[in-house]
């Protein structure tokens, strides 16, 4: 099979009978003998009409040199979060009370382990990231299903209240009014670092202490304002925060020609940030919520 570029191109086509030898001699398909005459022999023109057309045409965009862009991230992104939420549902509605316990820790650690193992790999892998995806739909769907029974209507606003998140640290990050600086960075790195350590001394106070509520420390409250609520808005910023940086990393490996496979990787940033926020507006809900 011939090269398309080869097939394509008017320097490298096969020629029609009668038709221009860009190269100058004479016409395919014409007796010869001698040297060609004036008026068969090409024009300067007609000789590299071709070699112009070919090296003045559109160059190739990323789609075409396998190179990352942004319809691989949307794409990816759309469908991993498609298989979450697909899961969730089946979750929600087909495991049996008695194994949705076991199913949600099932869900919750090997998630967990995906998660880090994604992480930690230097080349995506779409397997392991739909595995991922799938884990995570269980947890999902059945926790859910737990927040809605205590508080009808809560999965509802939670979820509408990730995707506006979304689209307004999306708009204010495309509309550069946010950016990625060291300063943000720092902060950001901080405030994960010291979330992550409240959020292991709160379960652990909530397994083996009798401290606090349902939520451990989130549901005391000092002066009649919730711990919680304060430590459910700060947990918000943080998860829109990580957003604003997975789209930061994703614009600058397009610009830098990363190859289109990391958009698998893109896919997983984003909804690995997107969980996060939803089950942090799950429980900031429900603490709001506490006395209904």
């Amino acid at each position: 099979m011939s090269n398309p570029y080869l097939s394509n191109s008017s320097l490298f086509g096969k020629s029609k009978p009668g038709a221009v030898n860009p190269y100058g001699g004479v016409p395919q398909g014409a007796q010869s003998s001698g040297y060609a005459t004036t008026a068969t022999r090409p024009s300067y023109d007609q000789q590299f009409a071709g070699v112009e057309q070919s090296y003045y045409g559109p160059d190739a965009g990323p789609a075409q040199t396998g190179r990352l862009t942004y319809d691989d991230v949307i794409m990816k992104t759309g469908g991993l979060l498609a298989v979450v939420v697909g899961v969730a549902a089946a979750s929600w509605f087909l495991v049996p009370a008695s194994l949705q316990l076991p199913a949600m820790i099932f869900g919750a650690v090997g998630g967990l382990i995906l998660g880090l193992v994604n992480s930690f790999k230097k080349e995506p892998s779409p397997a392991l990231i739909i595995a991922y995806g799938v884990l995570e739909g269980v947890f999902l769907g059945l926790i859910s299903g737990f927040f809605e029974t205590m508080w009808p209507g809560i999965v509802v606003q939670a979820v509408l209240a990730t995707f506006i998140t979304f689209a307004v640290t999306l708009a204010l990050y495309k509309s550069g009014k946010v950016r990625v600086t060291p300063k943000f960075t720092r902060f950001l790195m901080i405030g994960l670092i010291s979330y992550a350590l409240f959020s292991l001394v709160n379960i652990g106070l909530m397994l083996f202490t009798d401290v606090g509520g349902a939520f451990g420390v989130r549901s005391m409250e000092i002066f009649g304002i919730p711990i919680g609520a304060v430590i459910g808005l700060f947990a918000v910023v943080l998860a829109a925060m990580s957003l604003i940086m997975d789209f930061d990393m994703i614009a600058k490996g397009i610009r830098n020609g990363a190859p289109r496979k990391f958009a698998w990787s893109a896919a997983f940033g984003i909804t690995v940030t997107l969980i996060w926020l939803y089950i942090e507006f799950l429980r900031l809900i429900a603490i709001l919520r506490g006395g209904d």
